[in-house]
């Protein structure tokens, strides 16, 4: 024991020079944990052959190996951190993306048919100033005596001449070479301006046993609208609803149809049972249109949809029991997208209806100058049959409906006590001037139609669609 103790007195004493040199670190590990470093000089070597740098070298590396953790784990190796929560949030995120696209586009649609609506309204400014002007630099005409009003059989004005109102008929062949087609005597030997008809409310005689309902006389009187539903959204501010007057199978004479104008993307064919499942909001059939749907112009007839397609003047015949298309042809050089819609706008250049006669485009064309054309069309090809040309201006009218072969045109959409100013006879080629009482209940009148199934109009006012009862004078003998 006492050799050992003086073998280590030796070693002290031998290394005391040495101790004033001795040297302890710390620093992390390669793990993270804290590690003590004692060092202590070699008296025999001078240098060692290691290359590692030392402990401070270590000392770096664990700092760099505890950096490369934290890196990977920062750039997403835990799943379950904020890109896990993220990727959980995805689903609804899209959804709300999706319903924001469609206002978004439902909005763009609405706004593209306020700028037409404004473009039209900027232009019939236009031409009223022009108008105007040309009216104050005319003379006054002299006063005449009162004459006793005219008969009301041409309403038209009498060529110069004293000839026979008839004898200015003049027959033209028209875009398919009907060489029958008849234009007004008043277009061809009228002012070549636009004939401006001034609307006069006149009071309507009591029925005195002359009327036939179930006659094809001259319309008489219009009914007070009775409202049979309401729209649910904006998308059924605009619209047309309708019957087929010669229903087939598998829908019966009672169903009901109805498309919802607004949007950009208008296809849907909602189908009702009876009035009663129309008025209570449930439809029994839904069907998807091949084609976008422009305006309310559509129509039914013999179990087919008629409508215009979006953005053209192609005209689709959509047969619903097999709910496919039937058949579809351009209906030549009709006006589209609102080159001549009716006064209210609404890109209605071509407005389709059904009455004793058949099936019926109404239109106009730029050599028909913005005129209303009326022609009948072959319910199974689209082809024309026979076109008239009137001298009355869309666009100065706010709808139309066929009665009997008759054109009547409604004056205003907007004023709630307003007037049928106008009537056409295809069957006489003549045009004239009428005042029948028609009231717009809820001042903006987006579609009228004739009911042949019901005799009854149909209209579609400001969300809402009402009926209007019609009473029709005898019919004249030929």
């Amino acid at each position: 024991m006492l050799v050992l103790l003086s073998l280590c007195v030796c070693v002290l004493l031998l290394g005391g020079d040495a101790q004033d040199r001795a040297a302890l670190w710390r620093g992390n590990d390669r793990s993270g944990r804290c590690q003590y470093t004692f060092t202590v000089p070699s008296p025999a070597e001078a240098s060692c052959p290691q290359t590692g740098g030392g402990p401070e070298v270590e000392g770096l590396k664990a700092r760099l190996s505890l950096l490369e953790v934290l890196v990977a784990r920062l750039s997403g190796g835990d799943t379950g951190g904020p890109q896990g929560a993220e990727a959980a949030a995805r689903p609804g995120l899209q959804e709300a993306l999706n319903r924001a696209t469609g206002e978004r586009n439902l909005l763009r649609g609405e706004k593209e048919r306020l700028e037409q609506e404004l473009e039209g309204l900027q232009r019939r400014v236009q031409e009223m100033r022009r108008e105007t002007e040309i009216l104050r630099a005319r003379p006054c005409p002299p006063q005449t005596p009162m004459l006793p009003p005219a008969l009301p059989d041409s309403g038209l004005t009498r060529p110069a001449g004293g000839s026979n109102p008839m004898s200015h008929l003049m027959t033209r062949p028209n875009r398919q070479g009907d060489s029958s087609s008849l234009r007004d005597s008043a277009w061809q030997n009228g002012s070549p301006g636009f004939q401006e008809l001034k609307a006069e409310v006149t009071e309507v005689p009591a029925p005195d046993g002359s009327e036939d309902s179930a006659g094809c006389g001259e319309l008489v009187s219009i009914g007070e609208p009775v409202t049979h539903r309401k729209a649910d959204n904006i998308a059924g501010k605009y619209g047309v609803w309708m019957q087929d007057p010669e229903a087939v199978s598998p829908y019966g004479p009672e169903m009901v149809w109805r498309i919802d104008t607004i949007g950009s993307d208008v296809r849907q064919l909602f189908g009702y049972d009876d009035m009663e499942q129309l008025a209570k909001g449930f439809p029994s059939k839904v069907l998807m249109l091949p084609e976008l749907v422009e305006s309310t112009g559509a129509t039914l007839y013999r179990g087919s949809l008629y409508y215009q397609r979006r953005r053209s003047r192609s005209l689709i015949r959509y047969d619903l029991a097999s709910e496919s298309t039937a058949a579809r042809r351009d209906l030549p050089h009709a006006g589209f997208h609102g080159q001549f819609p009716y006064s209210w706008g609404g890109y209605t250049d071509i407005d389709l209806s059904v009455d004793e006669r058949g099936l019926w485009a109404v239109y106009s064309t730029n050599k028909a100058k913005g005129a209303i054309v009326i022609s009948q069309l072959d319910p199974f090809s689209l082809d024309v049959k026979k076109s008239w040309e009137t001298n009355i201006r869309k666009n100065s009218v706010a709808n139309t409906f066929m009665i009997c072969g008759r054109l009547y045109a409604v004056a205003s959409y907007t004023a709630p006590d307003t007037v049928v100013n106008y009537v056409y006879d295809t069957a006489t080629s003549q045009g004239k001037s009428i005042a029948v009482p028609f009231r717009n209940k809820y001042r903006y009148n987006s579609m009228i139609d004739y009911n042949l199934a019901q005799r009854k109009l149909l209209a579609w006012d400001n969300f809402h669609m009402v009926s209007y009862d019609l009473r029709l004078g005898r019919q004249q003998p030929n």
